[in-house]
């Protein structure tokens, strides 16, 4: 089971596991429209990984590290956050909402599309 979390308790989850370590934002939009609108974060690690390339740099991922999955509005990171579970990733989560919910709740200088 895939954890579901929103931008406004990214950062409460990642507290909950103990980690002090950045968390890992895995954005798995496409460069378009990463480039378009982005985020950023103190304490965040924002990593942008297109979602059809993950099978083949999940090699590149530490999986003890928690990850959060992130996209347009929570569907293809879902996809992504299930596939990372299913490859022994121990702690992950996808914020539900995407980039959209980020830019309603946490940060309205993001451009929404």
């Amino acid at each position: 089971m895939v954890v579901q979390i929103t931008p406004e308790t990214l950062e409460s989850w990642h507290k909950s596991l103990g980690e002090s370590a950045p968390l890992l934002v895995i954005d798995v939009r496409e460069p378009h429209e990463v480039q378009f609108a982005s985020v950023q974060a103190p304490g965040l690690e924002v990593l942008a990984i297109p979602m059809g390339t993950i099978p083949a740099r999940v090699h590149e991922l530490e999986r003890d590290r928690p990850v959060a999955c992130l996209c347009h509005h929570g569907g293809r990171s879902q996809r992504v956050a299930m596939f990372l579970k299913e490859q022994g990733f121990d702690h992950v989560a996808n914020i539900a909402g995407g980039i959209d919910a980020w830019a309603l709740t946490r940060d309205p200088s993001i451009p929404r599309y």
